[in-house]
């Protein structure tokens, strides 16, 4: 049996699709790598694997291998209660052990780890409790712990501004030069004195002074797109540093013969240092925008509390809240963050969820309700118990689901990058016809010209090599997942994977199930119904009814059970519990056989409802639920119950239909209950009576109905008794309530109780999904017009760089936007 394991690599390095496609397939290379997944907005790469086959480091050293690097932080630790140089060397075993862990070193002697990790995998509080756990005490060095992915990041952000910073300062008087010399602007020193008026030849030392000025820009700011092409070519493929490269080293080096005198003409290094320029500007700026990408993720990590008040050896200590443990007891105080989940043991207050669940109402909590890590303590002083911690936490599920999210690919971008996988060759390919077709056929040049065939088919050429933009077309799919599944985030819907968010917004059906989803979920006995036939009394029929349904998980017998709890009835113990799915239950209470369940059960026993039937009819007309109640096989009375109606249903199905989709309700409630309830609220079709086992069943028939069309079915439900419907459903959505968040198998999470919520998951999809296609329109438009437009001469190189570099800006600007769209 495989040891199966999934890690997450921040990777470094990455500039397009192709060099996405190349990370993938070297990882894919490796024996024992089943699936690899590169994203190039997030930039990490899921790698699932055989642990018995391969460890972390052999992903890193092929990853290395491929030309690109892995994001690593480096955490300086304080150690207490080191007592001898063995004492270090067990902690630095220790850590060397955790995953993630690169390199560990601990000094006895100044009492120090330094330890170098991959961020993505182990985290700084991680490392201070492995410390911890090995009898040690870590202390951090002040202020709070780094991100060290966050840091890895801004350092290559600040690097490419560096280097921008040093193209900007040779270009800009390089093209000065360059311009004025052809336009006759410079002063007269620059010009040689014998040249004739309109003719004027510029001194032999110019070109050095070019050459100059051209060489620190190609090769120190130029020199990773070298490094970057040299590693894709060895790795036997092209990326868009192999596309730079040639276009730039090109113009600079038929440039070279003529400023040595060899070659008469026009020196091109003018055009070489704007090329890289311009794209290292546009590079630095896409990184930028690429790190908004991300905010959502920022923000919801800023929500966490840095420490928490607990209670230890009887008084309250403040601790970080990485260092709070399960069964701590913790105070918060009005006004403070609660730091971690758990379980209110004191205390009563309502507590600010809106940043989690999009709920914008406090909820009050008591003793034995949850709490939520992240949410705000709006009024009362609470004592809770730690229940779950570090990245067990709702926020750290959260965090977590988001960044799955954003790492994995949608369909929609398989087209792209099946594009990308052929595009360098195809445009070196039209390179080299470019070149050809104007040396060999272009039209005769004048006979003043100042340049000659070559070097007209060598400047066309290195247009088309420039132009041609491969990032726009990884970019345009990722970037917009990133920014929507965030905004999803932000009001409380949470889209697992990228198919899901894609998939969502094509929806033409929605099911709901009933209740907890239409309703609350929370029924009510609204009437006791006696046989007239029968000696039993109402309260008699309750407390047998009670007895029967005591201890039941099911929401109608609590429904039953609570209301006999209120009226202070004592409950006997049940024998011989049954429970028929779908039908009811039977016990023996007091010596009696009691059944409690639907018309179908006592059909299915051949009980005779004794002139029960038309008060049946009544109570499923006025929207409730008739449980009827046999003892000793002769039908007894009814026991009514009611959920209530959610107040925002009527007005989600509303926004629903406005989006022009058809609402369906699922229920196993008898067809006249269900009807009621589905005339309150506007539904389109009911389908109840439907077992739990036949929702799935029901589902597929909706989405084959109108064949050979398909329907996109959406199920909405609670995620627990609906996982088979959930997941027969081409999208399925469940409601949770926050600290269930996690735990839900659907592809989409509606942290609210809010049905409208299923409203705004379509429109952010269907928004989301909006910016893909401009995004991949405008990549391939850009593509398909421009390179054309470069091969026929219609660009001057320089221009053609700067089309390039904004290309890939305006992409990820374009997904931006998604960000201030209300949805």
């Amino acid at each position: 049996m495989t040891d199966t394991k999934q890690l997450t690599l921040p990777i470094t390095g990455m500039t397009c699709a192709n060099c996405v496609a190349t990370v993938e397939r070297n990882l894919k290379k490796l024996d024992g790598v089943t699936t690899a997944v590169v994203n190039l907005s997030s930039e990490r790469a899921t790698v699932d694997f055989d642990a018995s086959k391969l460890a972390m480091p052999d992903l890193i050293a092929r990853v290395q291998r491929a030309g690109y690097g892995v994001a690593t932080g480096d955490a300086e630790l304080i150690i207490k209660r080191l007592s001898d140089s063995n004492d270090a060397t067990r902690l630095e075993k220790a850590l060397a052990k955790l995953e993630g862990v690169l390199e560990a070193q601990v000094t006895y002697a100044n009492e120090k780890a330094r330890v170098k990790y991959v961020p993505t995998i182990v985290t700084q509080a991680e490392l201070r409790r492995a410390v911890s756990s090995a009898g040690f005490e870590a202390v951090e060095l002040g202020g709070q712990a780094e991100d060290a992915e966050a840091k890895a990041r801004e350092h290559e952000i600040n690097e490419q501004r560096r280097l921008l910073i040093i193209g900007l300062i040779f270009t800009v008087p390089l093209f000065l030069l360059s311009m004025g010399k052809d336009f006759g602007l410079l002063p007269d020193f620059f010009y040689t004195q014998n040249s004739m008026e309109g003719m004027r030849d510029a001194q032999p030392w110019f070109g050095w002074l070019m050459l100059a000025l051209a060489l620190p820009v190609q090769f120190y700011v130029g020199w990773q797109y070298y490094v970057g092409a040299f590693k894709a070519l060895r790795n036997k493929s092209a990326n868009m540093d192999v596309l730079i490269v040639m276009g730039s080293s090109a113009a600079f080096f038929y440039s070279l013969p003529i400023t040595f005198g060899l070659l008469a003409g026009h020196v091109y290094y003018e055009t070489a240092a704007v090329i890289i320029t311009l794209i290292k500007l546009g590079k630095f700026l896409e990184a930028r925008a690429k790190g908004r990408t991300s905010d959502a993720i920022k923000k919801l990590m800023g929500l966490r509390a840095r420490t928490a008040r607990v209670i230890r050896d009887g008084e309250a200590v403040e601790v970080s809240t990485d260092d709070v443990r399960v069964g701590d007891v913790v105070l918060v105080k009005p006004g403070e963050t609660i730091p971690v989940d758990g379980v209110v043991v004191e205390g009563r207050s309502s507590v600010d969820e809106s940043m989690l669940t999009g709920e914008s109402l406090p909820v009050e909590k008591k003793q034995g309700d949850a709490v939520i890590g992240a949410t705000l303590n709006k009024l009362g002083l609470l004592k809770f118990e730690a229940t779950k911690v570090g990245k067990e936490t709702a926020l750290a599920q959260i965090i977590k689901l988001v960044e799955d999210a954003q790492g994995s690919k949608a369909p929609i971008q398989k087209l792209a990058d099946q594009v990308s996988a052929i595009f360098v060759p195809i445009v070196i390919g039209i390179a080299a016809l470019t070149f050809a077709g104007w040396y060999f056929f272009g039209p005769p040049l004048a006979i003043n010209a100042d340049i000659d065939n070559f070097t007209r088919a060598l400047i066309n050429m290195v247009a088309v090599l420039v132009i041609a933009c491969p990032c726009a077309m990884g970019l345009a799919t990722p970037t917009a997942v990133m920014v929507g599944t965030g905004k999803g985030a932000e009001i409380g819907i949470l889209f697992r994977t990228s198919e899901a968010l894609e998939r969502a917004g094509k929806v033409t059906i929605v099911v709901l199930d009933k209740t907890g989803t239409i309703t609350k979920g929370q029924p009510a006995v609204t009437d006791i119904v006696t046989n007239p036939q029968s000696p039993i009394s109402n309260l008699q029929l309750l407390q047998l009814a009670a007895s029967v349904e005591k201890g039941s998980e099911h929401p109608l017998g609590e429904a039953i059970w609570a209301e006999a709890t209120t009226r202070g009835l004592d409950l006997s113990e049940p024998a011989g519990f049954k429970a028929e799915a779908g039908h009811g239950v039977q016990a023996e209470v007091e010596g009696r056989i009691v059944i409690v369940g639907n018309a179908r059960m006592f059909e299915n026993r051949d009980i005779p409802l004794g002139g029960l039937e038309p008060e049946v009819a009544r109570l499923q007309s006025e929207a409730k639920t008739a449980m009827l109640v046999a003892v000793d096989g002769v039908a007894a009375g009814i026991i009514a119950v009611a959920d209530t109606i959610k107040d925002s249903s009527k007005d989600a199905i509303a926004d629903l239909h406005k989006m022009g989709l058809k609402v369906v309700m699922i229920t196993g409630d008898n067809q006249k209950t269900a009807e009621a309830i589905a005339k309150q609220v506007g539904i389109d079709q009911v389908l109840a009576e439907v077992l739990p086992e036949g929702k799935s069943s029901e589902i597929k028939k909706l989405q084959n109905y109108q064949l050979p069309i398909t329907n996109i079915v959406a199920m909405v439900g609670d995620g627990v008794n609906d996982a088979p419907a959930l997941a027969q459903a081409d999208v399925g959505l469940a409601i949770g309530t926050g600290t269930d968040v996690a735990m839900a198998a659907a592809p989409v999470t509606l942290m609210s109780g809010d049905l409208r919520g299923v409203a705004r998951a379509i429109n952010l999809s269907r928004k989301t999904l909006g910016t893909i296609k401009q995004n991949l329109f405008w990549a391939f438009f850009y593509n398909v017009i421009l390179i054309p437009a470069a091969a026929l001469g219609y660009l001057n190189p320089m221009l053609a760089a700067g089309a390039m570099a904004f290309s890939s800006v305006f992409v990820v600007s374009n997904s931006l936007r998604l960000r201030r769209q209300s949805i």
